[in-house]
């Protein structure tokens, strides 16, 4: 068969009349002067009644959106109007060939809808946060101040107490320290999802990070005779690029978790380079030019008692867990969320696994490579080549 004679037979407009979205052809000045079946359809009126139109009669800024899309090759969304007034949005992709317009139209008014309420909901979250962490010490001086002077009380600072009252007083002090730390959480995890912790990118000592985060949890180790082991001998290189206080702020939470998790027993913490496929598997888009150690996996494993498999399901997306837990759950969840969270900024990921009586394992892997944007030439070469 020769291919050639029978694309050579086909007519271009019976084709362009059938297809699945719109075509318009539009002179230099705007006036339409053809359209397809579907065009009929979403701008509701017959062909010959939208050949008296201009595009500036059915697209808000008409000319302005078909120079842009056919000057930059990509495609816009814009408002438009049926000769009914009917309001509606679409995308549009425009080519000019000499002084005519050859213009695609698709109807995304689902579409846009949808992307409007999302970023009206995201921003109104981000607002949310934003109060609420300028607000931190308003939440939190009461319940320090009750924490404090209950302790005080206990320690015999306003005479002997009886032992009714250093019960009730115990109680106090015990449910305003816990509120103390579930308040921390809130308010940290608050803070990760709004613009309040800008990143700061820049080499560190990786090893170093990870030993102050272990110094600073020294005394909950030494409180349950939890041994804590750093095995880093796998680790290609200890300098890395990220950023330093997400790192840490992470490996805090996962650490703390881990904590509470083991009563007694040991917390292994693992530093190695994966694998790229490793890399791959967790959803992570590889750059091209990355290996091994352009990546680093920590894995901080207890021997506690585990996690059934139903903990783990939202284990680190609080919004899922509120109507689930129990407070001490739901802190541990807002401390996992915010690491979560944090990973996402640092282009890295999260995840847990577990066995019940055999402990659980918090893995995470970020870049720790400086990358420059690389340049895609693809679309100037296609139509370079067209032309």
């Amino acid at each position: 068969m020769n291919l050639i004679n029978v694309f050579s037979s086909i007519n271009s407009k019976e084709v362009l009349k059938y297809l699945p979205d719109a075509v318009i052809v539009a002179e230099a000045d705007g006036k339409i002067v053809w359209v397809n079946n579907k065009a009929t359809i979403i701008f509701e009126a017959e062909k010959n009644i939208l050949k008296h139109y201009y595009i500036d009669d059915l697209i808000d800024g008409g000319m302005e959106v078909l120079e842009k899309s056919a000057a930059r090759r990509v495609s816009v969304v814009a408002g438009a109007f049926t000769p009914n007034s009917k309001e509606f949005f679409v995308e549009l992709n425009v080519k000019k060939y000499e002084s005519e317009y050859f213009i695609t139209v698709r109807d995304v008014t689902a579409m846009t809808h949808v992307l409007t309420m999302a970023e009206k909901t995201g921003r109104l979250n981000k607002e949310k946060n934003l109060m609420i962490s300028k607000l931190s010490n308003d939440f939190k001086s009461p319940l320090q101040a009750v924490a404090s002077f209950s302790q005080a009380l206990m320690d015999g600072a306003a005479g002997q107490l009886t032992e009714k009252q250093a019960k009730y007083i115990r109680i106090i002090n015990k449910n305003a320290s816990e509120y103390n730390v579930f308040v921390d959480k809130f308010l940290e995890f608050s803070q990760a999802e709004s613009s309040l912790i800008p990143p700061d990118f820049q080499t560190f000592d990786l090893i170093a990070s990870i030993q102050s985060v272990i110094k600073a949890h020294e005394a909950a180790f030494i409180n349950k005779n939890i041994m804590i082991n750093l095995d880093c001998d796998e680790l290609r290189k200890r300098v890395i690029y990220s950023e330093e206080n997400y790192l840490k702020m992470i490996l805090s939470n996962v650490i703390e978790t881990s904590i509470t998790l083991t009563d007694i027993g040991s917390i292994n913490i693992r530093v190695i380079n994966p694998d790229i496929n490793t890399v791959k598997s967790r959803g992570l888009d590889v750059p091209m030019g990355a290996y091994d150690s352009s990546y680093v996996m920590i894995t901080v494993k207890d021997s506690g008692m585990g996690l059934q498999s139903a903990e783990l399901d939202g284990l680190f997306e609080p919004y899922v867990q509120v109507d689930k837990t129990n407070r001490k759950n739901f802190v541990r969840t807002l401390a996992l969320g915010t690491s979560n969270i944090l990973l996402k900024k640092l282009n890295g990921v999260i995840w847990a696994e577990s066995e019940v009586m055999k402990g659980t394992s918090f893995n995470i892997i970020i870049p720790i490579d400086k990358y420059e944007p690389q340049v895609n030439d693809d679309f100037e070469d296609f139509y370079s080549e067209e032309e």
